[in-house]
């Protein structure tokens, strides 16, 4: 586990201000995303270093429209994300913790 970046406190609370959903975590709570944590005041990153996922893709797989054709691009993935889409490729991947 390791303090987050991208936070600050607000009362006995604290902002999370990774995302735009911009969560307001109370004492021993997490973030919508559930991979952040209010710990003692302070956020913590619970998948900090932890992946579940490591692919090599062809670059033409990736939203980048010809930046060096024919190479390859690595793609990493951490559990859990701020979104709750359904119809995602990666949605049973990023929602492990629900």
């Amino acid at each position: 586990m390791k303090e987050a970046l991208l936070w600050h406190k607000e009362g006995k609370n604290v902002r999370c201000d990774l995302c735009g959903r911009r969560c307001l975590i109370s004492e021993n709570k997490t973030g919508v995303c559930l991979v952040r944590k209010n710990i003692e005041g302070k956020l913590y990153s619970l998948s900090y270093g932890k992946l579940i996922a490591v692919h090599v893709d062809p670059i033409e797989k990736k939203p980048l429209f010809h930046f060096y054709p024919g190479s390859k691009a690595l793609s990493i993935a951490s559990a859990s994300c701020n979104f709750l889409c359904k119809f995602c490729c990666n949605y049973e991947m990023s929602q492990v913790f629900r």
